[in-house]
């Protein structure tokens, strides 16, 4: 039976978090006084209200006072303060109608455990740059060619048994593994990039998130031949100090990808098949050689490789040397490209969640955490983001990552409330035969989980993306519709972190649904000429500019309104303005209704929103009823009363 109590309407408006509208200092230092505060409805069945705090494992109970009303809307508070690292909370709501209990999962009518407790984080180094921050992720080799005598050329080399083929011309497709073994090149390059800063710039771009550019004989470049040196198909170092300085002075940042998880079995430092290296070189074939100890060899000079990959073998992090020259030493592997003359940003790290472990050793925690030192040593701003496809909420804590990037609660959840199939269920013919429709509620549950169990100030700073280099490009999928893919977009932009648009999502670049490879295609720089391209570029265009400008996108507090049937309504606040975006995936039109006071909204209808879409709606006192057409979506915008 359904517990009555739970659905008293008042319940449905508290709201709290750790953002500026209900902390006075989200990023305070230790031992500093913070004023917390929490808000609901107006109601005479409210009694108290607790603030119960963990410190050093200790729990503790403060009572909050009535401070301010606002509208509808009365706000509690109680000045602590915080001394321990991370200071964990939960609210006890003391009613006549019994004792309630809110976490950053939900509100229970029992004491809930802690794993969705609130937290600040004091003396934590938040990159604070990311939260004003537009990405976009470019592939390297197929955004733009800027110096056409420095791309590889048919015949340069052969790699692993296969011969590196440039392109016949730019536009031509790119090809499955099977035919082009990730060594068909189309030679864009880092001069390329610079090149078309302008073009991002008018897009509204702001950050650039570059797949691998170290020395590398693939298209991908994940399996680096040497970290310290830039590819000179690329462009070479120089070419990286130039891009960044260009960047930073149009106010822009780079973030770097890298797998230091493993190297290619040709690289310097392993050497297999001597492809690139004298044979006196590298471990494999010179068990004496002090980089024998940076992997894991067995008997009969096996070794363990990622995945069992044999051409990536795995680094080995019981290595105090290894650890020294990746990222300890003051020109170590990570160390050495934040510093001038190129300045880069932050680092993403490729298969984060199997770093530094495997069946021989497991170092993972402790490693991450000293790359967290040793790096926000040079920098407190160094960005740190972690590849990870699943939970990872336990290296979200302040302490390793600073974010990942998210699959678990933006790009897997939203691609399948859109009409895609989960990206790991779709790797698997049975899960992948059996996947349903993923309705509202299902939504909001699935990334209510993953940011309830992160602190605050970690929210404000994941990495959110639709497509990848690793996945098909949502547009590309035959059953998603371009109304879908806009729905998509939109849920993007309104969760907490910073939104990262996939090279070419902008302009529905070409592409296949029959291999990863195929989400690589060469940016179409014919696409003024498209006017598909042309008008879903400025839709993209409204979204950054919006994600860039509304102060409730950029760092408001984020809360669900209403997740019914296959219509989700989510809305960003702060105390001056609120936004709700509303997203369908239905067939069928359905009218939602908008709790304007639980907001302290203004009321009144609204006929247009921050997209330019037509709305229709009607105002039924404090309460506006939306009508959704099937797979539409909205951001509606509305001032809060003084």
């Amino acid at each position: 039976m359904k517990n009555q109590r739970i659905t008293k309407s008042w319940l449905k408006s508290v709201q709290s978090d750790a953002t500026a509208q209900f902390v006075s200092n989200p990023l305070p230092k230790r031992g500093e006084t913070v004023t917390f505060s929490i808000r609901m409805m107006k109601n005479r069945d409210i009694r108290h209200v607790f603030l119960r705090s963990k410190e050093f494992g200790v729990e503790a109970l403060h009572e909050m006072r009535e401070t301010v009303r606002e509208g509808p809307l009365v706000y509690y508070s109680a000045e602590i303060p915080v001394r321990d690292a991370k200071f964990r909370y939960q609210f006890y709501l003391q009613a006549e109608s019994g004792i309630y209990y809110y976490t950053q999962f939900r509100i229970t009518d029992y004491i809930p455990d802690d794993s969705a407790d609130f937290a600040l984080l004091s003396d934590y180094d938040s990159p604070e740059w990311v939260r004003d921050t537009v990405f976009y992720q470019i592939f390297p080799d197929r955004f733009r060619n800027g110096n056409d005598k420095i791309g590889v050329r048919e015949g340069e080399y052969s790699y692993q048994g296969f011969e590196a083929r440039p392109a016949a011309k730019w536009d031509e497709d790119a090809k499955k593994y099977e035919e082009g073994r990730n060594l068909d090149f189309h030679n864009g390059d880092l001069y390329g990039i610079i090149e078309k800063l302008d073009y991002l710039e008018e897009l509204g771009i702001n950050g650039i998130y570059l797949n691998p550019i170290f020395v590398s004989p693939s298209t991908h470049k994940y399996d680096a031949l040497d970290y310290f040196h830039i590819d000179p198909h690329l462009g070479g170092d120089e070419a990286l100090a130039e891009l960044t300085a260009e960047m930073h002075r149009r106010g822009m940042r780079l973030l770097l990808d890298i797998s230091i998880n493993h190297t290619s079995s040709s690289a310097r430092w392993f050497n297999k098949g001597a492809e690139f290296f004298p044979e006196s070189e590298g471990a494999f074939n010179n068990p004496a050689s002090p980089e024998r100890k940076f992997y894991f060899f067995g008997e009969e000079n096996s070794y363990s490789a990622w995945f069992g990959v044999e051409t990536m073998p795995q680094l080995n992090y019981t290595s105090a040397e290894l650890r020294n020259i990746i990222y300890r030493d003051g020109n170590s592997a990570l160390k050495k490209w934040l510093k001038s003359p190129y300045r880069i940003d932050g680092w993403r790290f490729d298969v984060a969640d199997c770093l530094a472990r495997n069946d021989k050793a497991d170092v993972h925690e402790e490693v991450i955490r000293e790359i967290r030192k040793e790096l926000k040593g040079e920098s407190r701003e160094t960005y740190l983001v972690a590849e990870e496809w699943g939970d990872c909420t336990a290296d979200l804590q302040g302490d390793a990552w600073d974010a990942t990037m998210n699959y678990a609660a933006c790009a897997r959840v939203v691609r399948n409330f859109c009409g895609a199939g989960d990206l790991l269920h779709e790797r698997n013919e049975i899960l992948r035969a059996a996947g349903k429709k993923m309705t509202a509620l299902q939504l909001k549950e699935r990334i209510c989980q993953f940011y309830a169990r992160i602190p605050g100030a970690l929210q404000q700073v994941q990495f959110n993306m639709i497509d990848s280099h690793d996945v098909i490009r949502l547009h590309n999928i035959p059953s998603v519709g371009t109304e879908s893919v806009m729905s998509a977009a939109v849920l993007q932009f309104t969760l907490p972190g910073s939104p990262s648009i996939y090279y070419g999502d902008e302009i529905l670049l070409s592409g296949s649904d029959e291999s990863v490879e195929e989400c690589r295609y060469p940016f179409d720089w014919n696409w003024e000429k498209k006017e598909k391209s042309v008008k879903f570029r400025e839709f993209y265009k409204k979204l950054v500019a919006l994600r860039r400008t509304e102060e409730p996108l950029r760092s408001g507090s984020f809360a669900f309104v209403s997740a019914d049937d296959y219509v989700i309504a989510l809305a960003r606040f702060t105390r001056k303005e609120v936004v709700f975006t509303v997203v369908s995936s239905d067939t069928e039109k359905r009218t939602i209704k908008i709790p304007l006071a639980h907001f302290n909204a203004l009321p009144r209808p609204v006929k247009e929103d921050l997209l330019g879409n037509e709305v229709r709606s009607i105002l039924h006192g404090k309460t506006l009823a939306l009508q959704v057409p099937p797979h539409a979506s909205y951001m509606i915008k509305l001032p809060c009363a003084t």
